[in-house]
């Protein structure tokens, strides 16, 4: 069966880079295909009719023309433009952390429909009044690890296999989740968890975003959980997170702002 030279594709923008004096290589995250590579001629140009619909973290209906090394975007429809996440620095930084993520831990042409789902509903989510930022992004991380077959073990000890006690657990990136404490010398990089955060994070693993958003989380309690899926992330990865930096910038200038003001 002969390849269709031409096709469309719903898709989130999650990259864009400049190549010559007008055109971008995009990355696209799309619905069926999952992470590609799309060429957009000309974009750059102010009278460009393209553009508009190619912006980062644009959700559009793109047109592309297969090529020899890499397709050609030909049209694109703005599906969602999500002007809010874009007006807002804190929500653009936190938007662009998902988007990153999704890029690190992905390959090319590897469909993964229920991460496109997670994407689009965290970009949208993050657009909602009064939402909790923080544990939105909390969600995504849990998520997308399970999406890409990295679902940390929090339910009972990665080594011996027994069933977590209250009291001293430790959370372990290399063995991909936490280990307890009979069980930790035989284990490096590992960090201390509270029973607190071991809660958490098997709330979060075991019920859907609607149950998720009403849980109350303090300041102390956001910290330790985001500082422990940072390292086990980062040791995924093997990379700090660019994005996650600006993000913790913004909000350490946040909090000088608001004591100031006390």
């Amino acid at each position: 069966m002969t390849t269709p030279r031409s096709y469309q594709t719903e898709a989130i923008i999650t990259k864009k880079t400049k190549m010559g004096e007008a055109d971008r290589i995009l990355t696209l995250y799309t619905l069926r295909i999952g992470k590609i590579q799309g060429f957009a001629k000309s974009v750059r140009k102010t009278r460009s009719k393209l553009s508009g619909h190619l912006e980062l973290l644009t959700h559009s209906q793109v047109s592309l023309a297969r090529g020899r090394n890499i397709d050609t975007i030909t049209g694109s429809q703005t599906i969602d433009s999500f002007v809010k996440l874009k007006s807002d620095l804190d929500l653009s930084a936190c938007a662009l952390y998902t988007v990153e993520l999704v890029n690190q831990f992905t390959a090319e042409q590897i469909e993964n429909e229920p991460l496109f789902r997670l994407l689009l509903g965290t970009l949208k989510r993050l657009e909602e009044e009064e939402v909790d930022r923080e544990l939105t992004l909390r969600y995504f991380e849990l998520y997308l690890l399970d999406a890409v077959g990295y679902r940390p073990q929090v339910r009972q000890c990665v080594s011996c296999r027994s069933p977590l006690k209250e009291g001293d657990n430790y959370f372990c990136p290399s063995a991909g989740g936490i280990v307890c404490l009979g069980c930790r010398p035989r284990h490096s990089g590992c960090c201390l968890i509270s029973v607190n955060a071991i809660k958490m994070l098997r709330y979060i693993q075991e019920n859907g975003y609607e149950n998720v958003s009403r849980f109350k989380v303090g300041e102390a309690l956001h910290r330790e959980v985001s500082s422990v899926l940072r390292g086990y992330l980062k040791y995924l990865l093997e990379r700090d997170v660019k994005s996650a930096a600006w993000l913790d910038e913004l909000r350490a200038v946040a909090r000088q702002d608001t004591t100031s003001l006390l």
